[in-house]
């Protein structure tokens, strides 16, 4: 396709046109690159509308079932919903290894959905990168519900969470080991934590739930606008799953104008990393620092100078003795 042609084609709600929107995002060619740049100034202007939820969770919480009964319910009240899944990147080709597509077969195949696994790249710039871009160009196709699934509990978290609105924690019911072992800093994050397969252990759930309330109730600010909810679901037999979406707008509510100032301190976030990155990257790409960094780089390894005195160098400054 043509560039007009796929911005015409993302604005109509094309899911082909998205896809290879996104692909063009996601390329590193140089080309590519320029190209993608002039599709997200064109899509701007018709972005920005959608909820942005992100989801993670502990190993085996199931949070691909989650989104694939949550993204279905959203659907039957008449929203359009895409799921952007960052998956950690293979090692040999760089490529999606988790295929969230297959794990989600009914969302996948309704056209009123879009879902996108996208790599990570293996660094964390890669996740915020290819998803905020992602998310820009799923807004202007028409989508109003963006749900971000992450590969799990740790550091890409902290990107997400930097991009959404409102970031869901999903707990299993045996809340016992998982609320010793979590980070803090994760349960910090979370706006809305959920408990899901809640109906195979009502108990656990109930304790899980009342745990989980105390420790959020502790973490939270004094005076903040929003107190963090702890609810149960279960993704199976569809219970919760309202009430865990009726807490999601009335979290958006409660925000009101405040909202709108997160969007934009997230967005100058983006903007300074993206300028680190840039910044970076015309430095080495620079002949002297081509010159100088392989060996520097080894003399580190082997110990023969501190990483300190090695950066130093190869800014051009002196080198105390």
């Amino acid at each position: 396709m043509q560039l007009s042609e796929l911005i015409e084609g993302v604005r109509a709600g094309q899911r082909r046109a998205l896809a290879k929107t996104i692909t063009l995002l996601e390329s590193r060619r140089a080309d590519h690159q320029q190209q993608a740049q002039q599709l997200l100034e064109a899509l701007l202007p018709q972005a920005g509308n959608a909820l942005r939820i992100g989801i993670s969770g502990v190993p085996g919480v199931g949070k691909s079932t989650f989104i694939e009964a949550f993204g279905m319910l959203l659907l039957g009240a008449g929203h359009r919903v895409a799921v952007l899944a960052v998956d950690p990147s293979s090692g040999r080709s760089g490529g999606s290894i988790m295929g969230d597509k297959t794990r989600m077969e009914r969302l996948a195949a309704d056209p009123r959905a879009f879902i996108r696994p996208s790599p990570s790249g293996g660094t964390l710039g890669g996740v915020a990168r290819r998803t905020r871009e992602a998310m820009v160009a799923c807004e202007a196709a028409g989508f109003d519900v963006i749900l971000v699934e992450t590969v799990g509990v740790g550091q890409s978290e902290v990107a997400v969470a930097s991009m959404t609105d409102v970031f869901v924690l999903l707990m299993l019911p045996t809340a016992g080991d998982e609320l010793q072992g979590i980070k803090r800093g994760i349960m910090e994050l979370a706006d809305v934590v959920v408990i899901n397969k809640a109906d195979l252990h009502p108990k656990e759930a109930n304790r899980a739930q009342s745990d989980y309330g105390n420790a959020l109730r502790l973490l939270t600010p004094h005076g903040a606008a929003w107190k963090p909810r702890v609810l149960q679901a279960s993704a199976l037999s569809g219970q919760g799953l309202a009430q865990v979406w009726d807490t999601l707008l009335e979290y958006r509510s409660s925000l009101g104008t405040a909202l709108m100032d997160k969007r934009a301190r997230q967005t100058l976030e983006w903007f300074d990393t993206l300028l680190r990155e840039e910044v970076w990257n015309a430095f080495v790409r620079q002949e002297r620092t081509r010159a100088l960094l392989p060996d520097l780089r080894e003399r580190v390894r082997a110990g023969e100078i501190s990483p300190s005195s090695a950066a130093a160098l190869l800014l051009g400054e002196r080198v105390p003795r």
